[in-house]
């Protein structure tokens, strides 16, 4: 089926796939973006996802200035079901802040996540959309079906050390984080939006709860770009982020990508930008996919289950002539 993290893989190439299975022909990242899209990987299939970037705050209240670097990871694999994907996602941030009495740095993990998403629904499965070869037009033109978005759950926890600067108690903690996702593939597969509603830190004095709305547009075979917004509250702190990006696909299992984000206060006002990289390895797929071809050829013709003597045949048709 169409994976896409979201996105940032061209998504007309994803089109063939569309109606097989989670797995497609080029890789589908979740970067440059923040949402997590509702289709895996695909079985069997394993996928990082690479970024570093910087940031710079000013806090006109607390009259502070921050810059730092940053750096986040995402491994990504499908294992069991073709519909099961299991994800551990990093991310490391080094912030210098300057007041007008002091400085100091915050190094430490801003997050630290391990879960699992599991699609619940597809409104592609088992559905072949029928190919006008006389008119790309009408082949992009909408479908009701397309305002059926796909839908999975991801649930995992949030492992925060002890002595962490970035998070609101001294203490370690692990914590609950879940989050429902959508996604709908639109104009023929050029389009694709997604949605992410999440509560993270559930249990804790301040639980945050959040959501992430991204829309990708795929150029070409090798460009897209998408926009996106991203808000979340807590007690502890709340923010609205407007995100843009592009990615550039180098092969069917790499692409690159970059980004900048900003939002719109001054408590603090924050801006950063970064870069990254994705790759997967699917050569155990493939593997898969050929074994599977192969046995299915075998029972539609049982002679390709044993070996065949070619000298013996030749014998048995000179015979009848004899």
């Amino acid at each position: 089926m169409f994976k896409i993290k979201n996105l940032l893989a061209p998504v007309l190439f994803f089109i063939p796939q569309l109606f097989f299975a989670q797995y497609t022909d080029v890789i589908n990242s979740n970067r440059p973006g923040e949402t997590m899209s509702a289709y895996s990987v695909g079985k069997s299939v394993i996928q990082g996802e690479l970024g570093f970037y910087g940031i710079k705050e000013k806090h006109d209240l607390l009259d502070y200035d921050a810059s730092g670097l940053g750096t986040d990871f995402t491994l990504r694999y499908g294992a069991f079901l073709e519909q099961l994907e299991f994800i551990f996602d990093v991310q490391y941030q080094m912030s210098n802040y300057d007041t007008p009495y002091t400085s100091y740095k915050k190094n430490n993990f801003k997050q630290t996540v391990l879960g699992a998403k599991y699609l619940i629904y597809d409104p592609y499965k088992n559905y072949k959309r029928e190919v006008n070869i006389y008119s790309y037009k009408a082949n992009r033109n909408f479908q009701w079906r397309e305002l059926i978005p796909a839908v999975s759950v991801f649930a995992g926890a949030n492992f925060v050390g002890a002595n962490n600067p970035y998070y609101f108690s001294p203490d370690g903690a692990v914590s609950p984080k879940v989050s429902l996702i959508t996604q709908n593939i639109l104009g023929g597969g050029s389009w694709v939006f997604v949605t992410n509603i999440i509560a993270d830190y559930i249990g804790t004095d301040y639980p945050s709860y959040g959501y992430v709305l991204t829309l990708t547009h795929g150029f070409n075979d090798k460009w897209s770009g998408f926009v996106e917004n991203q808000g979340y509250k807590s007690d502890f702190y709340s923010d609205s982020i407007i995100r843009g990006g592009a990615a550039y696909l180098l092969s069917s299992n790499m692409q690159v990508d970059a980004s900048i984000s900003t939002n719109f206060k001054n408590t603090p006002s924050v801006l950063y930008g970064g870069v990254g990289v994705s790759w997967r390895y699917d050569g155990w797929y493939k593997d898969k996919v050929i074994e599977a071809k192969n046995k299915d050829r075998a029972k539609k013709n049982p002679d390709n289950e044993k070996s065949v003597d070619y000298q013996e045949k030749e014998r048995r048709r000179k015979a009848k002539y004899e």
